[in-house]
């Protein structure tokens, strides 16, 4: 028998992961051994975890249509957070403190990179200055280098941007910070 091949796409993994865990705790039985999962068992309960009734359900629901890739919505709340330390020119003013701020902030910095453009250690000082008005260039460019937005060679005099796909929040942060530059 051929083996199918369905593609499972998960909008929320926290809800996801709460339901596999609590189909999984249903299983046990305090003080007695619970013998391992079934194949078909096991699928049945990751398609329940997803929102299907069994693993049939998934199967005829999959087959039906192509697969749907859902795109998170921006979160307007992370936006309004990261953007408040921006100043009116769209400079950041200070690094946040919560590390929960941090990759977005550095995301409004990569997108000001030129893809592909190789930049020299100063190059990388002056727009950095220019881009943010804390005067801390050495946490900027090591933030983008350690979280993967820019590679630096080994002797650090090179840096490049790392093209990727940005989160949901960046445009409409910049979008958000260019409205603020442009009444300024």
């Amino acid at each position: 028998m051929s083996r199918e091949i369905h593609a499972l796409t998960i909008a929320d993994v926290s809800a996801f992961a709460r339901a596999l865990r609590e189909a999984l705790a249903q299983r046990e039985a305090p003080g007695e051994r619970i013998a391992p999962l079934g194949h078909v068992e096991m699928l049945n309960i990751l398609s329940k975890s997803a929102g299907y009734k069994n693993y049939q359900h998934f199967r005829a629901d999959s087959d039906a249509a192509e697969p749907v890739v859902v795109t998170p919505k921006p979160d307007s709340e992370l936006i309004e957070r990261v953007a408040r330390h921006f100043d009116e020119r769209g400079v950041l003013m200070r690094w946040p403190a919560k590390n929960s701020l941090q990759p977005l902030c550095l995301w409004a910095l990569w997108s000001r990179m030129e893809a592909g453009r190789v930049y020299s250690d100063a190059e990388m000082t002056t727009l950095l200055n220019a881009w943010a008005s804390f005067d801390d260039h050495a946490l900027l460019r090591r933030a983008l280098v350690s979280l993967g937005y820019a590679v630096r060679s080994k002797d650090g005099r090179i840096y490049q941007r790392i093209e990727q796909k940005p989160p949901a929040e960046l445009s409409p942060l910049l979008r958000r910070v260019r409205r603020a530059e442009e009444t300024a």
